[in-house]
């Protein structure tokens, strides 16, 4: 084989460099059109339910009248049931994580767990509804509860942030590990000082990603029992008569953005469908705010990153 002249090397680097730009094209081209259709439907949502962003739609319960109707129950209901899951699933899927990252012996249970933890991000949600509904609202007795759905949407996303926290320790260099055992760190010193705190902004993404999948389910949700129309909220710790406890509010019904909005939309007034929009919109703003200070807590924490 002769060797290329140099004129054949600089037209293999100009191929080379016109792929590039080609393949960067169709990709800021694909970009363009999905942030456009997002913000397409978000423009129309916006635009549909704008009469109804008032102080009232937000403090007022469901109604049978269109005008009078709010999201009251179901923004409450919808940060409650995230706690519920944001404490289920975060410490275990973390903990988990690090446990197979770190402390797993590499042999074939080890590999069948990975391989399952990897299958159930990609199960439908229903299955879990399914579950949940045999598990923790019949067997466990909690009922149609916002414990009953925070635990439901914590199996959601517990594969997510495994998965996640097991990339971002991944990404930390060796280095860091053989450098804290050398001067005498014990594992969990080197997970608890270093390997943590550098893979936190990985972890973070996950865990958001998670719970801004979970804030807009719908199928576990129903299949859970979750109310399409309610008028109260769950107790307030330590008022009423007697005083309810202090988590007396976990057992209480409850109803999520999602399904609001579904119930809206099912109902021929199409009043109801100028608050549905309203709702969706509400409900984008939430996701889209949990996003943000994601990415804001990740910019800071890589800041503050120095190997």
């Amino acid at each position: 084989m002769q060797p290329l002249t140099n004129e054949q090397i600089r037209a293999v680097i100009a191929r080379g460099k016109l792929k590039d730009t080609i393949f960067k094209g169709v990709g800021l081209f694909c970009l363009a059109i999905a942030l456009l259709v997002i913000v397409a439907l978000i423009a129309d949502m916006f635009m549909k339910g704008s009469e109804r962003f008032t102080l009232d739609f937000f403090i007022n319960f469901a109604s049978r009248r269109a005008t009078q109707a709010g999201i009251l129950s179901a923004w409450v209901g919808s940060l409650l049931v995230m706690l519920v899951t944001a404490l289920a699933a975060v410490p275990l899927g973390v903990a988990a994580g690090l446990y197979l990252e770190e402390y797993a012996k590499r042999n074939w249970l080890t590999h069948v767990i990975e391989v399952n933890i990897s299958n159930l991000a990609a199960v439908p949600s229903i299955v879990y509804g399914l579950l949940a509904l045999g598990i923790f609202v019949y067997q466990f007795g909690f009922g149609q509860s916002i414990l009953s759905a925070g635990l439901t949407l914590a199996l959601l996303i517990l594969p997510i942030i495994i998965v996640a926290t097991r990339e971002a320790i991944r990404a930390i260099p060796a280095m860091i590990r053989e450098g804290s055992m050398a001067v005498g760190a014990t594992r969990w010193q080197t997970c608890r000082y270093h390997i943590i705190p550098y893979a936190m902004p990985g972890i973070l993404t996950g865990v958001i990603i998670g719970l801004a999948r979970a804030i807009g389910e719908t199928a576990p949700i129903i299949t859970i029992g979750a109310l399409t129309f309610i008028a109260f909220l769950p107790p307030v710790p330590f008022t009423g008569e007697p005083p309810a406890g202090l988590f007396d509010w976990v057992m209480s019904p409850f109803t999520v953005m999602p399904i609001q909005i579904f119930n809206w939309t099912s109902r021929p007034d199409p009043a109801f469908e100028v608050n549905a929009a309203a709702a969706g919109f509400v409900l984008m703003v939430m996701v889209l705010s949990m996003n943000a200070v994601a990415i804001y807590l990740r910019y800071k924490m890589r800041k503050n990153i120095k190997w």
